[in-house]
């Protein structure tokens, strides 16, 4: 059984920004990105599927969205190790929300890290259609 997160979303959002904020250089920022993104929770083989393919993204990324008590709980995989990161940064802010905080969370902590500025298109993209697709299943499932 999932739990619900401890904090409130704004506290984990700024706890994040905190983060990334500790280190100065985009290369140690990156870097962070990546050590977050392996340690991504296990993703079982079966939630492969097209249904949960995140497509418009250059890489291959899956997700899976379990709801519980009103909550949504995220599982994610990628095959690149940024990519991958990035889905960390949404499993920290998102994970365990209700559909309503989800929805009402602005995306503002990614300009405050200041990744929105450093990613290629095709990633930003990519990044938008995770958050897309988030987006819609707590719409419909809210």
């Amino acid at each position: 059984m999932n739990t619900a997160p401890k904090e409130d979303i704004q506290t984990a959002i700024d706890a994040l920004v905190e983060r990334f904020a500790f280190f100065t250089d985009w290369k140690d920022r990156y870097q962070y990105l990546i050590d977050l993104g392996k340690k991504l929770p296990a993703f079982d083989p079966v939630w492969e599927s097209d249904d949960n393919r995140i497509h418009g993204c250059q890489s291959q990324v899956w997700l899976h969205v379990a709801q519980e008590e009103g909550r949504f709980y995220l599982y994610a995989k990628s095959d690149a190790s940024i990519v991958a990161g990035m889905i960390a940064l949404i499993l920290w802010v998102y994970n365990g929300r209700t559909g309503e905080e989800i929805l009402n969370t602005p995306l503002d902590f990614l300009g405050k890290i200041g990744l929105l500025q450093h990613l290629s298109p095709s990633r930003a993209n990519g990044l938008y259609n995770m958050i897309k697709q988030l987006h819609a299943l707590a719409a419909c499932r809210t």
